[in-house]
């Protein structure tokens, strides 16, 4: 098979692959050599959904001896298979950046053999570029789970991001749809890369590390996604949790959805993860015991304000930044914008609109100086639909 039939194949098996979104990698293009990466990663270009789309993004091989009945790249799966050498991936890399079609490469496999055989040719790629080539843009490797200590010390060395995905939710998920993957030895690859990086953060994927995680695949609700997710990020110091909605395959195992969850799952999945990491929510403060998914029709941070409308309206010329991020419509960097007007005078309606705050969402949570919305507003019944979005924010395919 020519390069050409190869790369036809395993780019279109790299799609369900989340490449990030901005990598905060700074490489300098090296004396003689080709590619930087700036502070704000390598994307220039993004897709409507945020992707970046400047990556040669590609599988090393789509052949796999696992057999995770989720994938479509599994051992069991009848799919045409296909594999680059590690010169092929470096001829390819290099050929396309000349041509500025790319200015990086995200690099993914399925497992040859075993974990450590497929690691060692995938970090070969990174290390073939960066020393025989002097290649200084942008490089993602996703490790694979279980690959030796040494070997995740060898690619980190060479790449900007390392990434280990989780695949499901949960261990139990793990047991049921991929009992060749297990929670330990996922948990114990994050651990390494974790250490190594925070010994060498700018020569250790200085870019840091991030995961991936299926959903929609098993009836795990977002509760325990978003617990998983916290828990990732305070324990392995993840730049990113990467939600990806499942795509149901040809001939998939009886115990998976036959229709894939709608996209707007994923979205809300994006915005309380956004809420967690940046605005002070606590995991359990985003869904109910008896509502444990968010809800699809108001983004989480107005789903909160509709259960709790005791703590409003918020006054915004005298509330902390703490309460203020807790206004739907208002985020941290109108937050920041409204704390330094405040200092110069009172922040009316009219500063309001001047931020682009959207102000159908955001008027009866707060107090302005000219406004001070009837104590019977927050109590409306109808409140919930005179502040949810009119359009989907995303539409099936």
């Amino acid at each position: 098979m020519d390069v050409r039939a190869k790369l036809a194949i395993l780019a279109d098996a790299a799609k369900y692959d989340a490449s990030c979104a901005s990598s905060g990698a700074k490489r300098s293009t090296p004396a003689g050599g080709v590619g930087n990466s700036t502070g704000n990663g390598i994307c220039h270009s993004y897709t409507p959904d945020g992707r970046c789309v400047s990556l040669l993004k590609i599988l090393l091989t789509n052949k796999c001896t696992f057999d995770c009945k989720y994938c479509v790249n599994r051992r069991s799966s009848d799919i045409p298979r296909a594999a680059f050498t590690p010169t092929e991936v470096v001829d390819l890399t290099l050929a396309m950046y000349r041509r500025n079609y790319i200015e990086g490469l995200f690099l993914s496999s399925g497992v040859l053999r075993d974990p450590d055989y497929t690691m060692e040719l995938v970090t070969r790629v990174a290390k073939t570029l960066r020393i025989e080539h002097k290649f200084g843009g942008y490089i993602h490797l996703k490790a694979v789970a279980g690959a030796s200590d040494p070997l995740l010390a060898e690619a980190g060395k060479w790449c900007d991001r390392l990434s280990v995905n989780i695949e499901l939710p949960t261990g139990g998920d793990l047991a049921a749809l991929a009992p060749e993957k297990q929670v330990p030895s996922i948990h114990g690859s994050m651990t390494t890369i974790r250490e190594h990086h925070a010994e060498r953060p700018k020569h250790f994927a200085p870019a840091g590390q991030s995961t991936q995680m299926i959903v929609g695949a098993t009836a795990t609700p977002d509760a325990e996604i978003l617990a998983t997710s916290n828990a990732l990020y305070k324990t392995f110091q993840l730049r990113r949790v990467y939600y990806t909605a499942y795509s149901p395959t040809q001939r998939a195992d009886a115990r998976l959805p036959t229709e894939a969850p709608p996209l707007v799952r994923e979205h809300r999945l994006y915005e309380a993860d956004w809420l967690i990491r940046f605005y002070g929510f606590d995991v359990a403060e985003l869904t109910t015991p008896e509502a444990p998914n968010l809800d699809p029709e108001v983004d989480p941070k107005l789903a909160w304000a509709l259960r709790h409308r005791e703590r409003f309206p918020i006054d915004v010329n005298h509330a902390d930044r703490e309460l203020l991020l807790r206004i739907p419509g208002l985020g941290v960097r109108n937050v920041d914008r409204i704390i330094a007007m405040r200092r110069q005078r009172s922040v009316r309606l009219v500063d309001l609109a001047a931020l682009r705050v959207p102000m159908r969402r955001t008027t009866p949570f707060v107090v302005t100086a000219d406004h001070n919305p009837d104590a019977l507003l927050i109590d409306r019944l109808d409140l919930r639909a005179r502040v949810k979005p009119q359009q989907q924010l995303q539409l099936a395919l």
